[in-house]
């Protein structure tokens, strides 16, 4: 069994990234710039921000982060979303999800400028993604296609299973592995919570990856032996042993399948950073196409 190493390969890649920004530098004096909104003060998501600013510090971008209050109504974030689609010196930008539940989150998501959508959520990329057109993938998949190569693991004629169908993670997810090339070239089944059999799936597949959101749900009676599994999920858990009054788990039981696996990532240390990661990888695109 090998782990799936988030920390070390989103270092390398930041490494490149900032070797990149130097360059760009150099040849025509423009930082690329990041920008964030996060409305309300919802914990994970502050501790996501905060960790896009810093890595955005480590490669040499610049970033801004717009605080909104919770009771922001959708008109006053939209004329946020149009400033920062109009201001040349934002290279891209993302809005926090989720939002609070009086904004709807797709007029905020098909508000955004398909140049400067680096999450890749506008139904226009994702249109891109599903026709194997350039655009921005979304981070968490493109992430995770990033882990999958860097780690040169065979997935051509591969049964992958993919936990989960969220437009953030799961579908985008099914059409990576999908699609001609590398990595990809899988026979690809979308399992959800009207999934007849999971087991009888997931005992099948060669590539499993997990995106439900539900703590430990993938055991080790689930996961063939040499499987390659791919954890998602990162849930706040009450513990009160724990200093900071939680801990964080995947949806994947990690002493019960790490044993039976190839190769598996862990929660924290895997997907998470190379989101992060994922989005600078973007960023970087946006700021070169301008």
């Amino acid at each position: 069994m090998a782990i799936l190493d988030g920390k070390l390969i989103s270092n390398i890649i930041k490494n490149e990234i900032a070797e990149e920004v130097q360059l760009i530098k150099l040849k025509n004096g423009k930082t690329p710039c990041l920008a964030a909104i996060l409305v309300g003060n919802d914990g994970a998501s502050e501790t996501y921000v905060a960790s896009k600013v810093k890595s955005c510090e480590e490669v040499g971008f610049q970033s801004e982060l717009i605080r909104m209050p919770s009771d922001t109504t959708e008109a006053e974030l939209l004329f946020e979303i149009t400033k920062l689609n109009n201001d040349p010196k934002i290279d891209g930008f993302i809005v926090q999800l989720p939002l609070p539940k009086h904004i709807n989150e797709q007029n905020i998501i098909q508000s955004i400028s398909i140049e400067k959508d680096v999450d890749g959520f506008h139904p226009t990329n994702m249109g891109k993604l599903v026709q194997g057109l350039p655009s921005f993938i979304p981070a968490t998949p493109f992430g995770i296609i990033q882990l999958l190569e860097r780690y040169k693991i065979e997935t051509e004629g591969k049964n992958c299973v993919v936990l989960g169908r969220s437009n953030i993670v799961g579908t985008p997810m099914a059409i990576l592995m999908s699609r001609k090339g590398y990595p990809g070239n899988c026979t690809v089944t979308i399992c959800h919570s009207k999934s007849k059999n999971l087991e009888t799936h997931l005992l099948q597949a060669d590539i499993i990856i997990a995106a439900l959101g539900i703590p430990e749900f993938l055991k080790g009676n689930m996961v063939k032996a040499g499987a390659v599994v791919i954890d998602v999920g990162i849930t706040r858990v009450k513990d009160e042993q724990s200093k900071k009054g939680f801990v964080l788990k995947g949806d994947v039981k990690f002493d019960e399948v790490a044993p039976k696996c190839s190769f598996i990532s862990p929660v924290p240390g895997g997907v998470g950073l190379m989101t992060v990661t994922s989005l600078l990888m973007n960023t970087l695109k946006a700021a070169k196409n301008k």
